[in-house]
């Protein structure tokens, strides 16, 4: 009995860990994920490294996007590296 009581402790260190630290990253890569994969062209974004610019091309058969950042200059991105979207443009009709 006394080997069962010193587990439940760590049971409970363990379950208050994944509520707190595990579930919300997993929740926040999925939610980030979800965001690259919506990607279009026309959609201003932010990078991590902090260079804002339009998303020119979509390949969707590899993991990047051609950002313009500045008027003529076009750059490739991986995907994971976009921290945010700032404006989100509406799908062609």
């Amino acid at each position: 009995m006394q080997g069962i009581e010193s587990l439940v402790p760590l049971i409970l260190i363990f379950g208050i860990m994944y509520f707190l630290l595990i579930r919300p990253q997993q929740k926040k890569l999925k939610q980030h994920q979800a965001m690259v994969t919506a990607l279009r062209r026309g959609d201003q974004i932010i990078t991590q490294g902090g260079v804002m610019g339009k998303v020119t091309k979509v390949k969707d058969d590899s993991n990047e996007v051609e950002v313009e950042i500045a008027t003529g200059v076009n750059v490739r991105v991986v995907r994971s590296t976009i921290a945010t979207v700032v404006n989100k443009t509406e799908p062609a009709k």
